[in-house]
């Protein structure tokens, strides 16, 4: 279901937010802290360079992990935006993981890499990512069917080209972790570049692709038209007034996975711009609360009958 949402509806969310913020803060004090945030190196020897050589690479996750008693099993690798050229990895990223870990969800940031000329390069860290908690899904409380996927802007895009280009893992393997399926059990995008045609973003698309493309590539990389019925659910936000990258972005994922019947929700915000003014205010905790409502509905999460929010199943 599309939702196109008027102000009043947005600060209607938006007191919903309030309050599960209020009630989250309530339970955490009379809980036990959270583990420290852990942070590990995704590929500790060599890394895939996408053209078949491999080197060093430093890709750092960070690992946010709920209370115990609010943990419900899921969740989220996060991959902050900044056009792949750079990575805003506080608002888009350890600000995301907070909100999920206190919402009962783990939120692991992944500082990709940039693409450079290679342009599988992101792409291959979040599949890595995605194994990886599936791997340490046991350590981590971590239910490894229910490990989805979060992007913002260029992250938006990685998360949807982790959720429309993924494999079932190598049972043949050395490496333990790449013997584990990719795909992402769902995706969160949050004003993403989707295509990598005229209504995507074109500076998004100069730094993962190059200044000269082939079809070839514009095609594999335009994610609404990678779209099949093995694609993951997906929410997707983003503001009407958005200039930096166009909603029709958000639009064509949204419809693309109708089309082949896959659940999907699309809240379309009537203000906010890129980055909903500033990642604070009503617009930013509508996509928040409805996001959370809608891992609800998808069985993701579990509600506390209590609290009445997202909590322990």
């Amino acid at each position: 279901m599309s939702e196109h949402l008027s102000r009043r509806a947005i600060l209607a969310l938006g007191a919903v937010a309030a309050g599960e913020l209020m009630l989250t803060g309530t339970a955490q004090a009379a809980a036990t802290a959270p583990p420290k945030p852990e942070k590990l190196m995704l590929w500790p020897q060599s890394a895939p360079l996408g053209n078949g050589q491999f080197g060093k690479a430093d890709v750092p996750i960070t690992v946010y992990r709920p209370v115990p008693e609010r943990a419900t099993g899921a969740a989220a690798v996060i991959c902050p935006g900044g056009g792949y050229g750079g990575l805003v990895v506080g608002p888009e990223g350890h600000l995301i993981a907070t909100w999920l870990m206190r919402r009962g969800i783990a939120g692991i940031v992944l500082e990709y890499r940039l693409p450079h000329g290679k342009p599988l390069l992101p792409l291959l860290d979040a599949q890595r990512a995605i194994r990886t908690v599936r791997f340490h899904a046991k350590r981590w409380g971590v239910d490894p069917a229910r490990v989805g996927i979060v992007g913002f802007s260029a992250g938006g895009h990685l998360a949807s080209t982790a959720g429309t280009h993924f494999d079932a893992g190598d049972r043949q393997a050395t490496d333990p972790i790449d013997r584990l399926s990719c795909r992402p059990d769902f995706m969160v995008l949050v004003y993403p570049v989707i295509s990598m045609g005229d209504k995507g973003h074109k500076g998004t698309r100069e730094n993962l692709l190059g200044p000269h493309p082939s079809p070839a590539l514009v095609q594999m990389f335009s994610n609404e038209k990678q779209v099949t019925d093995r694609t993951p659910p997906a929410f997707l936000a983003h503001a009407k007034d958005d200039t930096a990258v166009s909603p029709d972005n958000s639009r064509m994922f949204y419809e693309a996975l109708r089309a082949h019947r896959v659940a999907a929700q699309y809240l379309e915000l009537p203000e906010g711009g890129h980055g909903l003014h500033g990642y604070q205010g009503p617009m930013w905790a509508a996509w928040q609360t409805g996001c959370l409502q809608w891992l609800g509905t998808q069985k993701i999460l579990g509600v506390p009958e209590k609290t009445g929010v997202p909590g322990k199943k």
